[in-house]
């Protein structure tokens, strides 16, 4: 079953697969800001710290990617975090210089929702990434999920940072 998720309460769809903790982590294309594929197994042997989340245009979204590329410069070698959203590669570009999001890999999942489908995280109403954080260790077994029930609040980064010390 689909975890719930609301936009400023009113409910919405997710629809993909059904990923759990403890399952291997699903292969997803998505593309770069040069509009080069970029899959998973690119990031081989590293433990993944996946952000995703509607649109950097929301204060929201752009308080996470800020949030994470902060955190991301404290974390071992081991770590890579990405982000991903359904946002343009040039408007990721774009922000990302804007705002020295140097230490994310900031993605876009707009050609072919494949990150959205395979982690069931697409919004069906709105074509959109729900906000969400995975953490997948080095061997690409999904260790933590979290889906944020209101669109309009931020992940728990501190629950987020305990299970990747774990892993660290």
């Amino acid at each position: 079953m689909a975890e719930s998720i609301a936009f400023q309460g009113e409910p919405l769809t997710l629809i993909g697969d059904s990923v759990t903790i403890g399952m291997n982590a699903p292969e997803f294309e998505v593309v770069s800001q040069e509009m080069k594929e970029v899959k998973l197994s690119d990031f081989k042997g590293k433990i993944k710290v996946i952000s995703s989340f509607p649109s950097l245009d929301t204060p929201v979204c752009d308080l996470q990617v800020k949030e994470f590329n902060k955190l991301a410069a404290k974390f071992s070698p081991d770590v890579v975090v990405i982000g991903v959203s359904k946002d343009l590669p040039f408007a990721i570009k774009r922000f990302c210089s804007e705002n020295s999001i140097k230490n994310e890999v900031v993605l876009s999942d707009y050609k072919t929702s494949s990150f959205g489908t395979k982690y069931g995280l697409l919004i069906k109403e709105l074509n959109l990434l729900a906000r969400s954080v995975q953490i997948i260790d080095k061997n690409d077994v999904i260790r933590y999920r979290q889906v944020v029930r209101e669109l309009t609040i931020p992940p728990d980064y501190n629950e987020a940072l305990k299970v990747l010390k774990g892993l660290e």
